[in-house]
């Protein structure tokens, strides 16, 4: 398959073609089944992610000298979408293990740190959580009320944080707080902190409008002693340490909108051809026919972003932008198609077992983590202001 990108043509590997084929695979034979069921009891099994682990989906990046795939940016961009178009409860546990977690880990984690808690994470053997949202300051990086006070050897971790994606199951979650409130965002560390850590406890599960399958939960933490050598980076790292993160995560979530987009888009398509009305199928409609191209072509537009977001990434480019740019225009593609989807479903785009609903509803959050779409043109005006 040879996309035209930037003016060059970029041919997927067969590795790419692999990973998107395996992904497409474990979508279609494990998640598939019982999505709807998962979405209506609000749960993951602890199987299914065993299986992702297997499968190398929860650190698709990382170096196989920890554990990981060593795979690229545009590998994890396929996997993802396929991933996405059935079950995006599924895909955002991938997202935050690679994108987040994984990724800070071992970009500026020290080897002791990588060691202990990378390895794990990159196997499956555990997951991770990023914990940057608060009650009052979102994802305000530099609004940060949770407080970790240097006491020499240890920090004295206090503060909640919210809507923390794999906040109940995680085992390892990278905290961002302040230490020197008077240097600002200069102030900001992040703490790996253990789950079972005395003083840090793990909130209420939220009841959400979609990807109801993910682990949302509330965090508070009591005077948690977090040592030292947990730090990611020097003193005063924590502000970057996050907003590198979260320029990679967009991309993983570009990838999910995209995914979530060309999910309905398939199931539209093929309803389209199935169902009849004044005696033909409704894709023979102008109507629908009109529904169909914009949404075809928005979806690979939304690709071309995302791909160009990753090809940055993996050659070492400045991908600030690219990525904002995946994402925001992925996040309203998947919007849009989402319910072009369910109005050319009719009366059983309103019905579960026609999963054109629930992908609506998961459509919606890919506008709102990872920044909203105001945050993304703010970083885009930026950078073209440079």
């Amino acid at each position: 398959m040879t996309t035209a990108l930037n003016g060059l043509n970029f041919q997927f590997t067969e590795e790419h073609l692999a990973v998107q084929q395996a992904a497409r695979d474990f979508a279609q034979t494990e998640l598939l089944s019982g999505v709807i069921e998962r979405d209506e009891k609000e749960f993951f099994p602890e199987e299914l992610v065993r299986k992702m682990g297997e499968m190398g989906f929860l650190g698709m990046m990382v170096s196989p000298e920890y554990g990981g795939g060593g795979m690229d940016t545009v590998s994890y961009v396929l996997a993802m979408e396929e991933l996405s178009k059935i079950d995006a409860s599924a895909s955002v546990m991938v997202s935050v293990n690679n994108s987040l977690v994984c990724y800070g880990l071992e970009a500026f984690g020290t080897e002791e740190q990588k060691q202990k808690y990378l390895v794990p994470l990159a196997s499956g053997q555990h997951i991770g959580a990023f914990a940057l949202s608060e009650p009052e300051a979102g994802s305000d990086a530099t609004s940060q009320h949770t407080t970790a006070e240097d006491m020499g050897d240890y920090y004295l971790l206090n503060g909640t944080k919210n809507w923390i994606t794999n906040g109940g199951r995680a085992n390892t979650y990278l905290v961002i707080a302040q230490t020197h409130p008077e240097k600002g965002h200069r102030g900001i560390n992040c703490l790996i902190v253990e789950r079972g850590m005395e003083g840090f406890q793990i909130g209420k599960k939220e009841n959400k409008l979609g990807i109801r399958g993910s682990d949302t939960h509330s965090l508070m933490f009591t005077d948690v002693k977090v040592p030292k050598e947990n730090r990611i980076g020097s003193d005063g790292f924590g502000f970057k340490f996050a907003m590198s993160t979260l320029n990679g995560g967009r991309i993983g979530i570009a990838a999910q909108a995209l995914g979530i987009a060309s999910g309905a888009y398939e199931l539209a398509l093929q309803y389209s051809k199935e169902r009849k009305t004044f005696g033909k199928p409704i894709a023979e409609h102008q109507a629908i026919q009109f529904k169909l191209a914009e949404m075809a072509t928005q979806i690979d537009a939304a690709r071309f972003l995302c791909l160009r977001a990753a090809l940055d990434k993996d050659n070492h480019q400045d991908y600030v932008k690219s990525a904002a740019m995946a994402k925001l225009f992925a996040s309203q593609v998947a919007m849009d198609t989402t319910i072009e989807a369910v109005q050319i479903h009719g009366g059983y785009g309103f019905v579960k077992e026609f999963h054109v609903e629930r992908l609506m509803r998961d459509a919606k959050i890919t506008q709102i983590y990872e920044g909203t779409s105001e945050i993304q043109k703010i970083v885009i005006a930026r950078e073209l202001l440079k």
